[in-house]
């Protein structure tokens, strides 16, 4: 939690939208750069996160815990080219928001209160490995053109991110936290954005 203190003075601080790249506020040594890539990995590869960040398919998967098996989401769902399935059926017809705390109910569609939907096809990361991901989510071209400071952004503001470690229903919740998977891109991007495969 070293550098928590310095992410909640990174996201205060005004983004210019001019800005192409940033000195992060704090350094890293490659070492450490990778020992926190290790944890977003576990983050970033895990059922809550990675079964919605699918490829061209456009179909989202099932898996983890909770779904006994692997396997694409059920009910021939396709999300699409638009990714919200508006092609077909809008992934927010069955994952719409309610008030009620369903998310609790392990029968009920997971719901946040926005738009549920794919990622970006340039970030599939369902069964990626390591190097896979790590080079994708350092690329401009392949991570929605965010510098390190609007990586950390979109995890601060981004509900459906929020959902993957509070998704109730007896789902197993992403790991670590997501203040620490901050603080990991934080510690990650300060050291570089190394990967193992440099």
């Amino acid at each position: 939690m070293r550098y928590f203190v310095l992410i909640a003075a990174l996201l205060a601080s005004p983004v210019v939208a001019e800005e192409t790249a940033i000195t992060p506020p704090v350094s890293a040594s490659i070492e450490e750069g990778l020992i926190a890539w290790d944890r977003v990995y576990e983050v970033t590869s895990h059922p809550r996160c990675s079964n919605c960040h699918v490829g061209p398919s456009n179909v989202p998967m099932w898996s983890g815990p909770s779904y006994d098996r692997t396997r694409p989401h059920g009910m021939n769902i396709n999300a699409g080219e638009s990714r919200i399935g508006a092609e077909a059926v809008l992934c927010s017809t069955c994952h719409a928001y309610r008030e009620d705390n369903a998310n609790n109910l392990p029968h009920m569609a997971p719901q946040v209160a926005m738009n549920w939907q794919l990622a970006p096809v340039e970030a599939e990361w369902f069964g990626k490995s390591s190097d896979e991901i790590c080079n994708q989510l350092r690329d401009p071209d392949r991570n929605g053109g965010r510098t390190l400071t609007e990586l950390i952004e979109h995890l601060s503001h981004d509900l459906i991110l929020h959902w993957a470690w509070s998704p109730g229903g007896g789902r197993e919740v992403a790991p670590y936290s997501l203040e620490e998977h901050m603080n990991d891109l934080l510690i990650w991007g300060s050291a570089g954005f190394p990967c193992a495969n440099d």
